[in-house]
């Protein structure tokens, strides 16, 4: 396992914040020479010089041993291990990513720990963070403050801390590895002309119709929204959504109706033993937040469902009556819902190797981690959940790192596409999706948003709550509603295009799942990736973290 998960993420968090905080003071043409340290009214001086030293010899410079008594012993051994790290991104990555929104973000937040004495602003840490990276050993600390044009740098050392926990390795790298994936420039990509525009709202007009579902031989009663339209066939798939934890089936309804629109039918579940509600009755002490069967229960939530669809669809005069694939269908799953997804798939929870991480105190920086943990208590160490009817999978911002242990998602056996935000905190893309990625069979497709974070898919009425929410190591800073608008659109897209797979008109939306596709929709705020196989540039840093 080499050094713990917990250790490299906090140390490499601390780093990442301590470098790229003390970007941008003043703009003159002399590289800074010292830094100055501020707690509260306490300041500290520190030359370069000192620093350096420091960095050889792991023990702090003497003119911080006063002030490293109001530290805690884990503080003081980030301060030495922060200045011997390097981020793991040369010039060329760097650049690429400050060009996005998620770069703007991140130096907005960097910017935040700076006592700034002068209106250099964000364009000035910019330039620090890529002429820092142009040094041999790469970006550092060290190299950062001998290369950034200013005599002094002011750092406020708590907020630093604050920054420091909303980063780590696996941002980092994940943001490599999206870099990694970048289609070359062409020129030829912006003048293929794609047939039509996948995001526009079909012709039909979308029904809904609300059903309560009782499964009497679990004592589940499942409510479900079907979204439908005169034009629906059985030529098409059935499509069934998984909602998150603590969510609700309307978490993807305009996804829902711009499927419908286009004449398929889709079912919105509720799973009543992870919903809204349930969330609610637990932070009252009525029940658990999750328990463990519910693992088992989702999957079987789907399949029910679809035995019920079934009997609709052969029942005279009701409305669904013959417009029902249910024995064609895929699944559309979001967060916990995505690993509900990739279970009726075909994924095997395999528990042993997560009970023992979980039960070695698992370091869990992460809601997504936290979550799988509660799998611990399930009796069997595996599970075959699989469901036969299901025939393609989209797993968005799914959990997987513990849940499916070494070999589970080998087991996948229909096609897949998965989706990962590049700054999603609750479910972090590299652990969670892209090392999963790499062990689902083919045919499958990963997407990945720059930028994009764990609620930028939601319904935007969904989302509402996210105003104001203070930006934390494990919630907050979401990009939602308006600002997610070009995500829900590409996702509109793909979904559509996903689905019709699955129809005769496969090969007319087959185009749409390409790179050259995803590199069209691009925005300046939201590039997107699409591969089907991680190419052996981005492969080490899966193997990095696919083997913690």
């Amino acid at each position: 396992m080499g050094r713990s998960w917990r250790s490299l993420k906090t140390v490499a968090g601390f780093f990442s914040a301590i470098v790229l905080t003390q970007f941008g003071v003043n703009t003159s043409a002399i590289a800074a020479e010292t830094v100055v340290v501020r707690l509260g009214l306490f300041t500290e001086s520190i030359s370069l010089t000192e620093l350096q030293n420091a960095a050889k010899t792991g023990e702090l410079p003497r003119s911080l041993q006063s002030y490293a008594k109001g530290l805690s012993e884990q503080q003081r051994r980030f301060l030495l291990g922060a200045l011997g790290m390097n981020i793991p991104m040369n010039v060329v990555t760097i650049n690429k990513l400050l060009n996005t929104q998620i770069g703007t973000t991140i130096l907005n937040d960097f910017a935040t720990a700076l006592a700034r004495k002068d209106n250099a602003g964000v364009q000035a840490l910019r330039g620090g963070l890529v002429l820092g990276s142009t040094a041999p050993g790469g970006l550092s600390i060290l190299s950062f403050i001998a290369a950034y044009p200013s005599k002094r740098l002011e750092i406020d050392l708590p907020k630093a801390f604050i920054v420091a926990g909303n980063l780590n390795t696996a941002f980092w790298r994940t943001q490599q590895f999206m870099v990694a994936i970048a289609p070359r420039l062409d020129s030829t990509t912006s003048q293929i002309a794609f047939p039509f525009d996948p995001s526009q709202p079909g012709t039909a007009q979308v029904k809904i119709l609300n059903l309560s579902l009782n499964d009497q031989k679990r004592q589940r009663k499942i409510p479900v929204d079907i979204y439908w339209s005169n034009d629906a066939t059985a030529n098409k798939p059935l499509i069934v959504f998984s909602h998150g934890l603590g969510s609700v089936r309307t978490d993807l309804r305009y996804l829902a109706e711009h499927l419908a629109s286009h004449g398929y039918v889709v079912a919105a579940l509720e799973h009543p033993g992870s919903n809204e509600d349930n969330i609610n009755s637990a932070l009252q002490g009525k029940t658990r937040p999750v328990k463990p069967q519910e693992f088992l229960n989702r999957p079987q939530d789907v399949s029910f469902v679809l035995d019920e669809l079934e009997k609709l669809n052969q029942t005279t005069n009701h409305p669904l009556q013959g417009k029902l694939a249910t024995m064609n269908a895929m699944v559309v799953g979001y967060s916990f819902g995505g690993s509900t997804a990739l279970a009726l798939a075909g994924g095997e929870l395999q528990l042993e190797r997560l009970k023992q991480r979980c039960k070695k105190n698992l370091a869990i920086l992460s809601l997504g981690e936290a979550m799988q943990c509660i799998a611990q208590e399930l009796p069997e160490n595996t599970y075959q959940l699989r469901d036969t009817r299901i025939k393609q999978a989209i797993a968005l911002n799914p959990t997987t790192s513990l849940i499916f242990g070494e070999t589970g998602l080998t087991k996948v056996q229909v096609p897949t596409l998965v989706l990962a935000g590049s700054a999603d905190k609750t479910t972090p893309a590299l652990t969670e999706q892209i090392v999963g990625f790499d062990k689902i069979p083919s045919p499958k497709w990963l997407v990945g948003i720059v930028g994009g974070t764990h609620l930028s898919v939601k319904d935007p009425s969904k989302t509402m709550d996210q105003i104001g929410q203070p930006n934390t190591p494990i919630s907050g800073g979401e990009v939602v509603g308006e600002q997610a608008a070009d995500i829900r659109k590409y996702l509109k897209a793909i979904t559509l295009a996903f689905a019709a797979q699955m129809t005769p008109e496969a090969k007319n939306y087959a185009i749409f799942l390409t790179s050259d596709y995803a590199q069209f929709a691009s925005t300046k705020a939201f590039p997107f990736r699409l591969i089907t196989q991680i190419p052996s540039n981005a492969m080490p840093v899966v193997k990095e973290f696919g083997d913690k």
